[in-house]
């Protein structure tokens, strides 16, 4: 495993692999050229021959693509390259027609390709480490998003756990107060309010942890929320739930509503204030799901003014965004006595979790 290990790392690295393209290229053209076993001459032959290769490759990787073609400058790219390679073609001539005999006195070279041939091979070479150079980039862009997906996953997961974290810690007491008040006076809402209870604790804490729920589990849950509230708030506020379509096999995104819901409760209807309301409708049209949530505005709270000031709200907008990009429309309007929540979202099927 180690050994598996150290050689994907050495493959990996990327003098290993210029020197590893080059050395293939240098033994194939070897006995290309050669017509029995290779000799000397062919050995000269074949550095040789390599000269104007390497330097119209690096030309090529180190100057021409950075500058002109991940600058998107196409056709200045095709035209400098078309240069380079006629470069290349013309490079090798001279080489092998004047400047070979001076260095290697004892051998007698000339250029056995023509012109056009010596542009094939050029081009060939100036194409393929392109292609490579852009697919290397290719993957490393893959990876770069992939870890980004990660990285996004990973923050949505936080965000939920934090955002579950975020409902409201008074709820708990006073829904338990109720319940208290309730059993004094022997009251036989006792018993659903308790299983109420048990059912939104459990669904927090057991049920919601995968990142899509079923869509009839969410609307249990904020049923069970605004039923727990309408005890505490009997005759007090004009509190209603309604859902309207069938949820059927729908997903959504855990805890995705909790926050206009209990934002309504905490700013509007124990907001200190007499005709207090709190008015949510979920509509189900195929995979389209409408929510509305209205709620009357109470007196400012001051417990959230600062750094954790709409907290929650910012946290629900990141993850539609996440999670339902291009998919969702959510607006917000308020007036001097009212506050509206409309919320469109695009709903996922059960095979697509």
């Amino acid at each position: 495993m180690k050994r598996t290990s150290v050689l994907w790392q050495l493959f990996q690295n990327r003098i290993f692999q210029h020197v590893l393209f080059w050395c293939i290229s240098y033994y194939y053209l070897l006995y290309f050229f050669s017509v029995e076993s290779p000799e000397k001459i062919d050995v000269i032959y074949n550095t040789v021959f390599h000269l104007p290769l390497v330097m119209g490759v690096y030309l090529n990787l180190s100057l021409l693509i950075p500058r002109l073609l991940r600058r998107s400058q196409f056709f200045v790219y095709a035209i400098t390259v078309a240069l380079l390679i006629a470069m290349m073609a013309g490079f090798n001539m001279l080489l092998f027609n004047k400047v070979v005999d001076y260095i290697f006195p004892g051998y007698f070279f000339i250029s056995y390709y023509s012109f056009a041939e010596l542009v094939q091979f050029s081009l060939i070479y100036v194409g393929l480490t392109t292609l490579l150079k852009l697919s290397r980039g290719w993957f490393q862009l893959m990876e770069s998003e992939n870890r980004l997906m990660r990285l996004q996953n990973e923050k949505a997961d936080t965000e939920l756990l934090y955002l579950k974290s975020q409902i409201n810690p008074h709820f708990l007491f006073n829904t338990l107060n109720s319940i208290y008040s309730l059993s004094l006076r022997k009251d036989e809402k006792v018993p659903p309010t308790l299983l109420k209870l048990a059912a939104v604790m459990r669904y927090m804490i057991y049920e919601s942890n995968d990142t899509l729920v079923p869509l009839e589990s969410e609307i249990n849950y904020l049923r069970d929320y605004i039923a727990l509230h309408q005890v505490r708030h009997a005759g007090k506020a004009d509190i209603c739930f309604v859902v309207n379509g069938d949820p059927g096999k729908r997903r959504v995104a855990p805890f995705m509503f909790i926050v206009f819901v209990e934002n309504g409760f905490k700013h509007g209807v124990e907001a200190g204030i007499s005709d207090t309301f709190l008015h949510v409708s979920l509509n189900i049209s195929g995979r389209e799901l409408y929510l509305s949530v209205k709620n009357n505005k109470g007196l400012v709270d001051e417990t959230e003014n600062g750094a954790y000031k709409g907290l929650g709200l910012e946290n629900v907008k990141r993850r539609l965004d996440m999670l339902y990009p291009g998919h969702h429309q959510l607006q917000i309007t308020e007036d001097a006595t009212t506050y509206a929540v409309a919320l469109q979202l695009q709903l996922h099927d059960h095979q697509n979790n």
